[in-house]
């Protein structure tokens, strides 16, 4: 594809051919030469870039943002349009540095892997591209020039003045044009009536469009809906011992290993110690088999701007709670500020969602397929309760087991959750491993 100067450049010419005899052979052979050297620039240096591949699973996305406009220069690996998957952001970068010169795509348009792009013309980045743009007046043919010159509407000279060749009726009738226009809007302003008095409350509405990880988070959530028997149980932990620990510790940890101590990373301990007793709450269905990991890839829910993702914490039977809460931090991190990449999100066997940061006391959450149960976290509240045949008060979590019932039964969801409550209570118990 030829870049938007070779089509200027072939209109010049065809303008050229197109004035017959007045235009001159001289002329002629310099538009032709002017467009043959724009035609051998755009084969030989110009290159389009396509659109790259994203991965096995993504063929298309939709271009999101241009970050560079058609004439702008570009480094090498300088970032020119970010294109949106239905899982992460992918920008394309400039090859080489140069100039744009063609956009072949505009924004909200949906580009597949292997389509044209842009062209760029390579050269040195970070130059203007205005003083190229301006040489280009001067190599216009000189009978191009005149026809400008010639088309321009010519100054009244004095003589003209004196002679009364400008013909005065014309300012006239215009004034008269004027004041019946002035006079008309006040006569209907006396007539018109009063306007209404403006409703209380505003009634607009706006329109936007989902963006691709909004579709694909609700197609997978739809899809989870209809194809698993999912159930929900809850309980109830008391977390004071586990509060105790994070209060005694959390400075200390914070100082040594530079991450603070929070409450993921003992849940995500507690379950992946229950998952090894209830290895169904670990499998998943392919077709008609039940596939049982040995390893648990932990999907962590976090929240983004643009939708909920899952990052994996992958391995985590062989983690402390200090390499979990590493890893959870960092993947955190990576979300929030789009920088995921799929190969983070990829697998995954349990998941564990924690709706409490945000104060949710309740909730069921969704499995994340082919997953066969999701842990769901609530807000601490204190809570009367009965210790010992006392009333006391205490800091109580409600959590929610939201479990495949074709792979799980009630008994097994009930024990897996008691069990990931005993852990929490006496976190002695996982430094130890015992049930």
């Amino acid at each position: 594809m030829l870049s938007k100067r070779v089509i200027a450049a072939a209109r010049s010419r065809a303008f050229f051919a197109s004035r017959g005899a007045q235009c001159t052979a001289v002329s002629l052979s310099k538009g032709w030469k002017v467009a043959d050297s724009h035609i051998r620039r755009a084969q030989f240096h110009s290159k389009t870039i396509k659109v790259p591949q994203m991965a096995e699973s993504i063929s298309e996305g939709t271009l999101r943002s241009w970050s560079k406009q058609v004439g702008d220069t570009v480094e090498a690996d300088e970032e020119v349009a970010t294109i949106e998957t239905d899982k992460i952001d992918v920008s394309v970068n400039a090859p080489t540095a140069g100039k744009i010169v063609e956009l072949l795509a505009k924004e909200e348009d949906t580009v597949s892997v292997g389509q044209d792009l842009f062209i760029i013309e390579p050269g040195e980045g970070g130059a203007s591209a205005a003083p190229q743009e301006e040489k280009t007046d001067p190599e216009e043919p000189k009978d191009q020039q005149l026809d400008k010159t010639t088309s321009e509407p010519r100054a009244p000279s004095a003589a003209d003045k004196q002679s009364g060749g400008i013909p005065p009726e014309g300012p006239k009738e215009s004034k008269k044009e004027v004041k019946k226009q002035d006079l008309k809007p006040k006569e209907d302003k006396s007539k018109a009536p009063p306007p209404a008095p403006k409703a209380p409350g505003t009634r607009g509405e706006t329109r936007v469009k989902m963006n691709r990880m909004r579709l694909r988070i609700a197609e997978r959530l739809k899809e989870s809906q209809n194809a698993a028997a999912s159930l929900t149980t809850f309980n109830e932990i008391d977390m004071s011992s586990l509060m105790e620990m994070r209060k005694k510790y959390k400075d200390e940890v914070l100082k040594e290993h530079d991450v603070k101590l929070g409450f993921m990373s003992a849940f995500a301990r507690a379950c992946t110690l229950a998952l090894k007793e209830i290895p169904a709450a670990n499998a998943s269905i392919e077709g008609d088999e039940i596939v049982y990991h040995d390893f648990v890839d932990l999907s962590v829910a976090v929240a983004t701007p643009k939708g909920l993702v899952t990052p994996v914490v992958r391995n985590v039977e062989g983690m402390g709670f200090v390499e979990i809460e590493k890893e959870i931090a960092a993947l955190g991190n990576k979300a929030r500020d789009g920088k995921l990449t799929l190969e983070d999100m990829a697998g995954g066997t349990f998941t564990i969602s924690n709706g409490g940061v945000f104060g949710s006391l309740y909730g069921t959450p969704i499995i994340n397929l082919p997953q066969s149960a999701v842990l769901g976290m609530h807000a601490i509240k204190d809570k009367p309760v009965v210790v010992n045949g006392q009333i006391v008060i205490r800091p109580i979590m409600v959590v929610a087991l939201t479990y495949d019932h074709r792979l799980l039964d009630g008994r097994e969801a009930v024990t897996f959750l008691v069990k990931v409550r005993d852990y929490i209570e006496d976190p002695r118990k996982m430094l130890l491993a015992l049930s």
